[in-house]
């Protein structure tokens, strides 16, 4: 398989929070990289925003994100 991302990603397991409009919701990012990141929820229930912040208490990140993909529990997310 060729791999076309732009930057190379990094496998993490860090606790995140997805923040719009007030609301949080708790997600797992799952892997890194300067340019995104794929994010893990525990429901599927959840409605994502197509744009919010990445809070990542551990780093001390806001991240502003678009979702780019998703598939069952994972959410892939470009930074902007």
């Amino acid at each position: 398989m060729i791999e076309t991302r732009i930057a190379p990603r990094i496998r993490v397991s860090k606790p995140a929070q997805i923040e719009h409009g007030g609301d949080k919701i708790p997600c797992i990012v799952r892997d890194l990289s300067v340019t995104g990141a794929a994010l893990e929820l525990d429901d599927l229930s959840v409605r994502v925003p197509s744009e919010f912040n990445l809070l990542v208490p551990e780093d001390r990140l806001i991240l502003p994100c678009s979702v780019v993909w998703r598939r069952g529990f994972r959410v892939g997310v470009q930074f902007e």
